[in-house]
């Protein structure tokens, strides 16, 4: 059985991943689990909380920001 595949925009690029994957499962991909990161779904902050309930969807613009400290 093939996935299928979706693109979404992710920090201004296309990015393909398995459809039904939500916003928990894209942070795991991106090998920021864990990390101090934010996300935003076409321009409204997802919290945290709400990651493993928040399907990502075809056409969807993705924002992940990442804190960086500094001094």
């Amino acid at each position: 059985m093939s996935n299928i595949e979706i693109t979404i925009v992710l920090n201004g690029l296309p990015h393909q991943l398995d459809a039904h994957k939500n916003v928990e499962e894209l942070i795991a991909d991106l090998s920021l689990s864990g990390k101090a990161v934010a996300v935003a779904i076409n321009r409204e902050i997802v919290a945290r909380s709400q990651w493993s309930q928040r399907k990502l969807q075809a056409a969807d613009c993705v924002d992940v920001v990442r804190a960086i400290g500094g001094g």
